[in-house]
């Protein structure tokens, strides 16, 4: 008989009958490959016997019968991380953590191992010698009998030391490392990825311990090897931030036991990362003083209330078409914003470069930002400086007007905590908040009312 071959996409893990330049599913070019079927043949017979064979012991059940006690969780020792899990580790799950090299995915494992009271800990490392881990773990400061290391790369025997050792949390550092012998493809290939990762979960929750898997990602920043592989996992990290700059921002993209708009926020030092338990005043710290240009506002990462700053550069124009860039905001977002101030607000932008930056590397995505973006813009154009203690929350409509916008109090909490003194509101809601001692509202109808109240 004839082997049969498919062929894969190295990007999306998409599955075609012949080679394509690009792939029909993700339309990345030059990612199709060929990999031999018949060793995945096999590993789906496998399959397909092993499900036959347990056929009687899984039974379909009536939904009130089937348990419904909550899940069981730990704590890993890190707050910050906690908060990004939804409240601890879950028993029986895994983890993927994504991130650039070098942004601190292992450091953050390597860390929770030295954290884990009364737990079994099994590091595999396929990156590095067990010598050069036990280096950067003396460096870290972790340094106990709990934590077991092992170098190897084959499936078969990771497996096998799990059902030894019987660990309470396995780290796989990385899954591009692994490898199954029944395959032919190499280490990192689609269907070896694929594979090792369904072999683990299945270890995972039969075992009851908690996986830790390192993923690398590629140069678009999404998890390199199939896209499948994020379906397959209960929860995907990733690690976000500058190499150059110290703070990293930990975001569940994720998460089937918690919400997935939690953040964690760490600082790189000498001894590891730090936990950075309040982000606002790192956010706000090196603000400048007398400056136009810049205005603060409140947006929620979750359930917690996080201050940013947004700065505005408006320039006039040496060339016949202004210049527009984005840096932590919506390009769409600010173009429509623009938009508005030019109908709306009489400020026309046409012959001046906007430049919009989002201080500490946060990425803010919600329409609570709108107000302090305009703000910072006609603060940039007119040259004329927002008060140091001034800040401003609400969504901005295309009519100009002012809407509001939700966990209102909390924001307006988090605000006065801080020291400011003066927030800019929509005026519809003044009536139903109120904010702490010491802070004013200030009530807008429109871009207008929020510009004189403001700048004057």
């Amino acid at each position: 008989m004839r082997e049969r071959t498919k062929f894969y996409c190295t990007e999306c893990g998409n599955e075609t009958s012949k080679w394509f330049g690009q792939c029909p599913a993700c339309r990345a070019w030059n990612t199709i490959t060929e990999a031999p079927d018949q060793a995945g043949a096999r590993s789906r017979a496998g399959a397909v016997k092993a499900a036959a064979a347990s056929a009687a012991l899984n039974r379909p059940r009536p939904i009130p019968e089937v348990d419904g006690s909550e899940e069981l969780r730990f704590s890993t020792g890190l707050g910050e991380l906690d908060r990004v899990l939804g409240g601890g580790a879950v028993i029986g799950s895994i983890v993927l953590v994504g991130g650039a090299p070098g942004i601190g995915k292992s450091t953050l494992l390597l860390q929770i191992c030295g954290l884990l009271e009364g737990m079994t800990v099994l590091y595999v490392t396929g990156e590095e010698s067990a010598r050069q881990l036990r280096l950067r773990a003396k460096r870290l400061g972790v340094e106990k009998s709990n934590v077991l290391v092992l170098s190897e790369t084959n499936l078969d025997n990771v497996l096998r030391s799990i059902d030894e050792t019987g660990p309470d949390v396995v780290i796989i550092d990385s899954i591009q490392t692994m490898f199954n012998g029944d395959l032919n493809s190499g280490p990192g290939s689609v269907s070896q990825v694929k594979d090792c990762t369904m072999a683990l979960m299945q270890s995972a929750k039969q075992g009851g311990f908690t996986c830790f898997v390192v993923g690398h990602v590629n140069k678009e920043g999404a998890i390199a090897g199939p896209k499948v592989l994020e379906h397959m996992v209960d929860c995907v990290l990733y690690f976000e931030g500058d190499r150059a700059a110290s703070y990293r921002i930990l975001r569940a993209a994720k998460n089937r036991f918690g919400s997935t708009n939690e953040i964690g926020v760490f600082e790189m030092a000498d001894a590891g990362l730090a936990e950075v338990p309040n982000p606002s005043e790192m956010l706000l710290s090196g603000r400048p003083t007398n400056c136009p240009g810049t205005c603060v506002t409140c947006v929620m990462e979750g359930t917690r209330p996080i201050l940013a700053e947004i700065q505005a550069l408006v320039a006039p124009s040496g060339f016949s078409g202004a210049r527009r860039n984005t840096n932590g905001m919506d390009y769409n977002r600010c173009m429509l914003l623009l938009a508005v101030l030019d109908k709306r607000g009489g400020w026309s932008l046409s012959n001046c470069d906007v430049y919009i930056n989002v201080i500490g590397g946060l990425e803010l995505d919600e329409p609570a930002t709108d107000l302090a973006t305009v703000l910072a813009v006609v603060s940039s154009a007119r040259d004329r400086v927002i008060p140091y203690d001034t800040t401003a929350i609400g969504e901005v409509g295309l009519t100009g007007e002012i809407r509001s916008v939700n966990s209102l109090n909390q924001r307006l909490t988090e605000i006065g905590r801080l020291g400011f003194r003066r927030c800019v509101i929509p005026a519809h809601v003044r009536g139903e908040v109120k904010g702490p001692a010491g802070l004013e509202l200030i009530s807008v109808r429109n871009i207008r009312e929020a510009v004189d109240a403001v700048l004057g």
